[in-house]
């Protein structure tokens, strides 16, 4: 239902525009496609299509023969038009249990929204939630478990709970001595690094590490850093295997393939999130309960300056939405969705003066909003009346920092 809204939108937005470069822009922005590259900065020698590490089934599908096997997916974990856990099936490996992160394993449960464990009613096989009465498998969910396979399409914002669940998996697989294959994706906002570095006080499910809120980092660097700098617990260190990318590089810009969660139904949405997460922590609707989720932002306080919407229950995407049934009044930021992508960062703008038409209010951030920045010195600036520029500058030492780190874990050129 959701591609249906979205593709009738865009044809009304289409038929309005007069030059066929924004058509183009637009349709770029905000539909998912095929998986092919839209580049910055292209390589020599590099061909122009990106080879996921799911797709390289020669590489990883010796190392799973004759081993029984956990797989932790989702609906991105696919490899064409077919599901990664079929594939496996169909070239005979035994499956043990499937793992399903955040939303779920298919995929049709809210976000926030806790999951039971299950039986997947295609394959019969037992599923094991990582958002329901636990977010770490347990040793029972582990038994019989000889290797573990991971494959989930990262977006590069680090309160996205996928890295967090990648983090829980490596430690206790390192605790049972379980080898872990990450079959690696690109990430859509690989190609900038930008936002406050978090702060340990505030670690929690939706941050687990000391990375600015857009990291640049595929999921696979990202294992790779976690285990190198010793953040899984005690220090422990996972047997980690990375299947690598083919053809990409960190200035690439990818299209997904499919929605990467229920509330990320397009590419607009994809490179709007960053700047957009943030009012999860604030009394502000981000479009939860409409076809727009994530490209519009409003509340019913704010002024009427021409756009407007109302939350209601989508089922499997957001049942009990912010503003549930009122008319918020905001704005629709698809037309800037091409600007972040071709810019590469964090706009403050919005939060700032949304802060400032609403700040009669005084619970417009929550406690939320501390673990979701990462800091609690954002709050404190928008509050202060920091400029957005004012604001970034205050991020320049730690990001300078962090390049270095992240450096040592690059599998892909910059």
């Amino acid at each position: 239902m959701l591609i249906d809204r979205k593709s009738r939108k865009n044809t009304a937005i289409l038929s309005a525009l007069t030059s066929m470069a924004a058509i183009t822009a637009l349709f770029a922005a905000c539909s998912f496609s095929q998986p092919t590259l839209k580049n910055t900065k292209q390589l020599p020698g590099l061909e122009t299509s990106i080879i996921t590490g799911a797709e390289q089934t020669q590489v990883y599908l010796p190392m799973l023969v004759g081993k029984t096997v956990g797989v932790v997916a989702n609906p991105t974990s696919m490899i064409g038009q077919t599901h990664l856990v079929d594939s496996l099936l169909n070239h005979g490996i035994k499956i043990k249990r499937v793992f399903g992160p955040e939303h779920g394993f298919r995929g049709d449960a809210e976000a926030g929204g806790a999951i039971a464990n299950d039986f997947d009613s295609r394959t019969g096989l037992p599923i094991v939630s990582l958002y329901g009465k636990h977010y770490k498998p347990t040793p029972t969910d582990l038994a019989g478990i000889d290797i573990m396979l991971f494959d989930i399409q990262d977006v590069g914002v680090r309160c996205y709970t996928y890295i967090s669940t990648l983090t829980y998996v490596m430690e206790v697989c390192a605790t049972a001595r379980i080898p872990v294959v990450v079959l690696d994706r690109p990430n859509p906002n690989g190609y900038y690094i930008d936002g406050p570095i978090l702060e340990p006080a505030l670690t929690s499910f939706v941050g687990l590490h000391p990375v600015p809120l857009v990291y640049g980092l595929t999921i696979g660097e990202y294992a790779t850093m976690v285990n190198g700098e010793g953040w899984l617990s005690k220090g422990i260190k996972c047997d980690l295997h990375i299947v690598r990318l083919k053809n990409y590089n960190h200035a690439m810009r990818y299209n997904l393939p499919v929605k990467p969660s229920p509330n990320l139904p397009d590419m607009a949405s994809v490179y709007l999130y960053p700047s957009l997460c943030l009012f999860e922590g604030t009394v502000v609707s981000v479009g939860r309960g409409t076809s727009k989720p994530f490209r519009i932002f409003g509340h019913p306080d704010m002024p009427d300056e021409g756009f407007s919407f109302k939350p209601l229950p989508i089922k499997g995407v957001s049942e009990n939405p912010p503003w549930e049934g009122k008319l918020c009044f905001g704005k629709d930021l698809t037309s800037y969705a091409n600007d972040l992508k071709a810019e590469g960062r964090i706009e403050l703008k919005w939060l700032i003066s949304s802060y400032n038409q609403l700040k009669h209010d005084e619970q417009f951030f929550n406690a939320f909003f501390g673990k979701l920045a990462g800091t609690l010195t954002l709050r404190q600036q928008v509050e202060s009346g920091l400029t957005r520029t004012q604001i970034s500058e205050s991020w320049k030492k730690g990001l300078d920092e962090y390049r270095q780190t992240r450096k040592k874990y690059l599998l892909y050129p910059d």
